[in-house]
């Protein structure tokens, strides 16, 4: 029996145990979006033996969808994976399930990049536990509503918010208890839900979970977080950053390590900090390679709007134990759950490459014995960093630096790589036809 057929009987089976008549096909595209295609159960399992050729159009046009390649745009080999069916949410008896391109094609996913760094760490002798927590704002706005007012003067949800508030969850206890219940059916879980800074704030830190699924389930809890709060005539914002008088949007990342027999590889009591070479190393390699590869985890122009002196955000590579002001902050309260937060990515964050570029970095870090600086209790927002730890200042930069980075095409391939960064530089090279508002109120009718 080959591979394929064997995984074939697995969808069949798992998609019968559930009872489903239809399932939710989520092709996964560049910029972590969902992009649904609701067939019968019968058509899927189909899929899942056969094949699920889709369209290659969806690494040749940008977010807006609009092209930058001219092309016949002819389906790629893609498939569907049994260990992503889940209970869709929104209607009965129906699931849904994760596809991606595989092939040739299929090197320049953000998923199968993510896939491969974690098979790397598993060739390793290493099984790897993450974790992302999500901040985002509520709007008390529809699609609708939000295109009438141009984007303009939007009202917020919960406007009287303050954080760690009592009276926003007293007040709409209901409203957070429903988007976790939707997030359950899916098997995707809350660690907790808190009100933060600026109104309709919330923060959601997801459980834990091994392997690709944390991932999976971060590109699962904001794309059903969109729809979940639109049926609720209401718009979630995962933006890094809405306004100047508003806080920046996190989507910070956990990550541990175990070794073959369950062991925790980063803590070692009898060293300083409690961190094992290991984990020294690992940290060596993220803090090392962090401002050449920024544009994978900040891969939008509105992330670097975040990343900036004074928005309670990491402009340049440095640690600290439990230091939050800290690009990689060590969390060591307890030796058995001893792990990094990477304090980078945004809430606008694709999660595979997030994931793909911390693991990525930390692996190439132990590979290679890499020793950190000394970490820090300081403020770094405060701080003068050293001209090489510093980050690139937009999106053009980053992509740049990106492109030239040898570590990035020897850890994740160069078609990776190559399509990646295009993509960048045709966000960018749209941004930077636009004018905003505050450059006519800054400049017009004064130069």
């Amino acid at each position: 029996m080959t591979k394929t057929t064997e995984a074939a009987q697995v969808f069949e089976r798992i998609i019968r145990e559930k009872g489903a008549d239809a399932v939710h096909i989520g092709m996964v595209d560049p910029e972590g979006e969902f992009r649904d295609k609701r067939v019968s159960a019968e058509k899927a399992m189909k899929l899942a033996k056969q094949g699920y050729p889709f369209c290659e159009v969806l690494y040749f046009w940008d977010i807006a969808e609009e092209t930058f390649r001219d092309g016949a745009f002819i389906d790629r080999p893609a498939a569907l994976f049994a260990d992503t069916i889940r209970t869709y949410p929104f209607a009965e008896r129906s699931a849904l399930c994760l596809a991606d391109f595989t092939g040739e094609f299929g090197r320049r996913t953000p998923r199968n990049v993510c896939l491969d760094q974690i098979a790397k760490a598993k060739a390793l002798g290493f099984d790897v536990f993450s974790a992302f927590e999500f901040e985002f704002f509520v709007f008390d706005e529809t699609a609708e509503t939000m295109k009438a007012k141009d984007y303009r003067d939007l009202t917020h949800f919960a406007q009287g918010n303050r954080t760690y508030s009592l009276q926003t969850s007293a007040l709409h206890g209901d409203l957070l208890e429903g988007l976790e219940e939707t997030m359950g059916v899916m098997d995707v879980h809350l660690d907790a839900i808190h009100t933060e800074l600026g109104p309709g704030c919330f923060e959601a830190p997801l459980v834990y979970a091994g392997g690709i699924k944390a991932a999976d389930d971060a590109l699962l809890f904001k794309n059903f977080a969109r729809s979940y709060f639109a049926r609720n005539d209401l718009t979630v914002s995962f933006m890094s950053k809405l306004s100047p008088s508003l806080s920046g949007q996190s989507g910070h990342l956990h990550l541990s390590l175990r070794d073959k027999q369950g062991n925790p590889v980063f803590a070692d009591r009898a060293q300083p900090d409690g961190l094992s070479t290991a984990a020294r190393h690992f940290i060596g390699g993220l803090l090392q390679l962090m401002p050449e590869l920024l544009a994978m985890c900040s891969s939008t122009v509105n992330a670097y709007k975040r990343l900036v002196p004074g928005a309670w955000a990491p402009t340049a590579s440095n640690w600290g134990v439990q230091n939050r002001t800290a690009a990689l902050r060590v969390i060591n309260d307890n030796p058995d759950a001893t792990r990094l937060e990477f304090r980078v990515p945004s809430a606008d964050t694709n999660p595979y490459l997030a994931l793909a570029m911390m693991l990525g970095a930390g692996l190439y870090g132990m590979e290679n014995g890499i020793e950190p600086p000394a970490g820090s209790a300081e403020n770094f927002y405060l701080a003068r960093p050293a001209a090489e730890t510093v980050f690139p200042r937009d999106l053009w930069d980053a992509a740049q630096r990106l492109k030239a980075s040898r570590a990035a095409t020897a850890l994740f391939g160069g078609d990776f790589v190559a399509s990646f960064v295009e993509s960048r530089e045709v966000e960018f090279s749209a941004y930077q036809k636009q004018v905003s508002e505050w450059e006519l109120r800054r400049y017009l009718g004064v130069v």
